[in-house]
């Protein structure tokens, strides 16, 4: 992409929304063609490293579970807690990633209710679910995580867990880069400027956010939650695949991938 389509710059909450939800329908079967391989399509990946669920176990006991997928895209974790014995929700905003979902349904026959929706304005009612997660959906693609994490709150009930992975912070000190060219930092950590790529107009047609690990985890007590832990996966032996930034040389490094864990206080 042209120098002049990417910028660091603030961007109204209007104009992410408008952004985001353009970009994930165009690219939805360029993402999938590129990236379903790698996520399968009843798996739980929490990350490129290749970090799973199924080994990982951060969601707890699953049997019987009412689970929400925020930003699920075609909802192959969905699928893959249905198999645990969760009865789970893949929810997203944009309708051309939930239309892989529904053909990835109908080629498995694990079939998952599929809910087109907004992260900031979920439509369930208070403590309707046991557990949330996404797996890099949602968090980074609206301009006010902090209220995202208000709403899981509130449709959690106590005792819920919520769990969510999002590009490690860091990783925003440097280039977009797999290579050698991603080992050099060159922008301020404590700048929270968004990453934009634009259109010969200078209108966004794709939003990422940065906070710092501060500012998560800030987010995530300020909404009510008790923070549990904060889970960073290595770059696992053997694993030589490259998606994005991703790659061994910089996975080997330092790390790409933070997932952030935490609880709605039981009651009394």
């Amino acid at each position: 992409m042209d120098d002049d389509r990417v910028t660091r710059r603030r961007v109204g909450d209007a104009e992410v929304r408008r952004a985001n939800r353009g970009w994930w329908d165009t690219d939805a079967d360029d993402y999938q063609a590129e990236h379903g391989g790698f996520l399968g399509d009843v798996d739980f990946v929490w990350s490129p490293e290749g970090l799973r669920e199924a080994d990982a176990r951060l969601l707890g006991d699953l049997t019987g579970r009412r689970v929400l997928e925020l930003g699920s895209g075609a909802a192959a974790a969905a699928r893959w807690l249905a198999t645990q014995g969760a009865r789970p929700v893949a929810l997203d905003l944009s309708a051309g990633m939930l239309r892989h979902a529904a053909i990835a349904a109908a080629t498995t026959g694990v079939r998952v209710p599929l809910v087109q929706a907004d992260a900031l304005a979920l439509p369930f009612a208070d403590a309707a679910f046991d557990t949330a997660c996404t797996a890099f959906g949602a968090i980074p693609f609206v301009d006010d995580s902090a209220a995202v994490m208000r709403e899981v709150f509130r449709v959690l009930r106590p005792g819920g867990r919520w769990v969510f992975s999002v590009t490690h912070p860091m990783r925003w000190i440097f280039l977009d880069d797999p290579g050698e060219g991603g080992l050099t930092a060159v922008h301020s950590y404590f700048d929270r400027s968004p990453y934009v790529e634009q259109d010969e107009h200078g209108v966004a047609t794709y939003v990422e956010q940065h906070r710092t690990l501060g500012d998560r985890i800030r987010e995530i007590v300020g909404a009510g939650f008790r923070f549990l832990d904060l889970v960073e996966p290595e770059w696992r032996e053997g694993h030589e695949g490259i998606w994005g930034q991703w790659s061994p040389l910089r996975g080997r490094l330092f790390p790409g991938t933070a997932i952030f864990v935490a609880e709605k206080p039981a009651e009394g």
